[in-house]
């Protein structure tokens, strides 16, 4: 009798390295392994990078970019995609492209035109390329609100320009307040109609890097196990603010979401118990 396990809800990343695994399509898979999803990636760019700042960026041809995706989508179903830094013109262009050709599969788009820590990865030339081709084949967009006002153009205005960025193409547009000087961090989720929801969350001291790849992979995996957008949005930014929550600072520069901060915690009690002679009754 063959027993046969079910197979885990497939993510496809197409994002930049990191070698930190702070952000990046590291960040991105441990995020997605965490939820229960099994991640599968595409490289778009290799990055020269610390906890400190990038030092450069080395992007992949589109041509083995192409490559890449379509084995991987020849081979598997997947459930949905996430999309991170592309490096190119070429590569906004090629990826949109692919998305054209798989319209049921819901795409998360985080627009990451610079680091947490201010390194740029997206000149002007990539991001009218976003507008065109990327947008208008975008389920939920995550830009912080620096991002989203250069994408809107600067659009007065941030609901004004998330209602810019959906006629643009993008379907929901969730724009987070990391970047703000507020008390409380605000996210605001809009779609066509306006407002779906505000979620305020406790600022955490320090800098942290990763915390947009996080939420939108969790956002990514969460669609992909069958959730509505209001609730897979909800559930990534509680999974998020944990990881934040219990970050750790491995070098000398930003601290790094810990994405198993469950596991950790499980492992953690575990070891409570057994000292002090607590057992699981087997």
């Amino acid at each position: 009798m063959t027993i046969t396990t079910p197979t885990p809800p497939l993510v496809l990343v197409i994002a930049a390295s990191d070698p930190t695994a702070g952000a990046g399509i590291q960040a991105d898979t441990l995020t997605l392994a965490s939820l229960g999803c099994h991640p599968l990636s595409a490289l778009t760019a290799v990055t020269v990078q610390d906890t400190v700042g990038v030092r450069s960026v080395h992007p992949v041809g589109a041509d083995v970019l192409v490559q890449q995706v379509r084995t991987l989508l020849e081979d598997m179903p997947v459930a949905a995609f996430k999309i991170g830094v592309l490096g190119s013109v070429e590569n906004v262009v090629a990826v949109a492209g692919i998305l054209a050709d798989h319209p049921g599969i819901p795409v998360v788009f985080d627009p990451v035109l610079t680091s947490g820590r201010g390194d740029d990865f997206s000149g002007a030339a990539i991001i009218a390329a976003m507008r065109e081709f990327l947008l208008p084949r975008t389920t939920v967009l995550t830009p912080n609100t620096p991002e989203a006002r250069r994408l809107a153009e600067d659009q007065p205005g941030i609901e004004l320009g998330a209602q810019r960025l959906i006629a643009m193409g993008a379907q929901y547009v969730l724009i987070t307040g990391t970047h703000e000087s507020t008390p409380e961090v605000t996210n605001t989720l809009h779609s066509p109609g306006g407002i779906l929801r505000h979620d305020r969350w406790e600022r955490l001291p320090g800098s942290y890097h990763g915390s947009g790849c996080t939420l939108a992979s969790a956002i990514a995996g969460y669609l992909a196990s069958g959730a509505s957008i209001e609730d897979a949005v909800r559930d990534a930014q509680d999974y998020t603010w944990q990881t934040l929550a219990k970050g750790f600072r491995p070098g000398r520069g930003q601290f790094i979401p810990d994405r198993f901060y469950r596991t950790r915690s499980a492992g953690d009690n575990a070891a409570v118990d057994q000292a002090e002679g607590r057992g699981d009754g087997r």
